[in-house]
């Protein structure tokens, strides 16, 4: 079995009175696509912001290999080596695809800058954009162009949430290709609403519901979860 290399225990985070992330035991395995699903309001997204940083967390401690990392902030969190793309496009829209990546490439420190660039959109198949303007890419290429950002952080851990969302069903094909691709240089952690991704991709699921762990096993596992069933994929809704 692969080591550990991010961990959550006992996590907690509450707005006002509602506990968004309430008492979660995580594990993510080095090298594995795992995948955290649940209805809507089960906490996913504060889940992933804990883990990323974004927000602080009331109780609980996360570990990124054997180091506590519960204290540091957003920034310190990515050269440590945890990247998040989030839910809506994060690009910056009046810069080139280039100036993008480019930027992801500086905050890593000495690189060779073009190198790491064209490195980072050949995984994405996005070289012969290099020189146009975010903005104008289609949803699709744009949210290549995120995974191309997080991609040149070199992650040990890549947190992607709701990377299908708003794909064509021929772009899903292409992202299931190119993220099962990625598991020999970076560990992957996905919120995602496409059942038939996850299923597809993930050889681990966690199921959230009310801030807390309702199941975590295989898509099997999961798949024939009673307790899942009622909860989540008995009732239709596939929505994150």
């Amino acid at each position: 079995m692969a080591a550990v290399i991010l961990q959550a225990t006992g996590l907690a985070k509450a707005f006002g009175g509602l506990k968004a992330v309430d008492g979660v035991d995580f594990a993510l395995r080095a090298g594995e696509i795992h995948a955290l699903i649940g209805p809507n309001g089960a906490g996913k997204t504060t889940f992933v912001s804990l883990l990323s940083g974004r927000i602080a967390p009331d109780a609980g401690r996360i570990e990124l290999g054997e180091e506590d990392i519960t204290a540091l902030p957003a920034h310190a969190r990515v050269r440590k080596g945890i990247a998040y793309t989030f839910q809506i496009t994060s690009i910056y829209p009046r810069l080139s695809v280039f100036d993008n990546v480019a930027l992801a490439v500086q905050s890593q420190g000495a690189r060779d800058l073009r190198a790491g660039v064209a490195e980072a959109l050949g995984r994405v198949g996005m070289e012969s954009l290099v020189s146009q303007e975010a903005g104008t890419l289609s949803y699709g290429h744009q949210r290549l162009l995120e995974l191309a950002m997080g991609l040149a952080l070199k992650p040990r851990v890549l947190i992607l949430d709701e990377p299908t969302q708003g794909l064509a069903a021929g772009e899903i094909d292409g992202f299931v290709a190119l993220v099962r691709g990625l598991v020999s240089e970076t560990t992957v952690l996905m919120i995602e609403h496409n059942m038939e991704v996850v299923m597809d991709l993930a050889q681990r699921i966690t199921v959230l519901n009310f801030g807390q762990v309702l199941a975590q096993g295989t898509p099997a596992e999961i798949r024939a979860n009673p307790a899942v069933q009622a909860a989540y994929l008995g009732t239709g809704d596939a929505a994150a």
